[in-house]
């Protein structure tokens, strides 16, 4: 039986543009492109594992949001859970620590990028949500 794995990842928000993360050569789904965010540990909510994995891989602090999307994916290695939440950028800008790359990209723009799987419903459903864009 595979494993359960549950994260959050944030559609983080910055003048009309989305962070986009593109996952390191040696990690799983290596060079795929994903919303940053990680695992929730135990005794964590959501939002607090959000706001914790940013400050740890981006070094900047978000506020967080509404829900944008809730995914359930098979890989090879689990069944990924995947929350994502739209964010706020509230201090500091995104630092490279564990990622290959960032862009910051227009919501339309999204689906250029090769992207994990889990991550693909909330690009569809970012598309469609203009309107929320603009409150960010």
């Amino acid at each position: 039986m595979k494993k359960d794995i549950f994260v959050v990842g944030a559609v983080i928000i910055k003048d009309g543009n989305i962070l986009c993360a593109q996952r390191g050569i040696d990690s799983t789904l290596a060079l795929k492109w994903e919303f940053p965010g990680g695992k929730i540990e135990k005794n964590e909510s959501p939002q607090d594992a959000l706001i914790r994995e940013i400050n740890e891989e981006f070094k900047c602090e978000v506020e967080i949001g509404e829900k944008v999307e809730q995914t359930v994916y098979e890989y090879d290695f689990g069944i990924v859970h995947l929350t994502t939440y739209y964010c706020k950028l509230v201090s500091g800008e995104p630092i490279l620590t564990e990622h290959e790359s960032i862009k910051w990209l227009k919501p339309e723009e999204l689906s250029k990028l090769d992207w994990a799987p889990a991550d693909i419903p909330a690009i569809k459903k970012i598309e469609r949500d203009q309107l929320i864009i603009e409150k960010y």
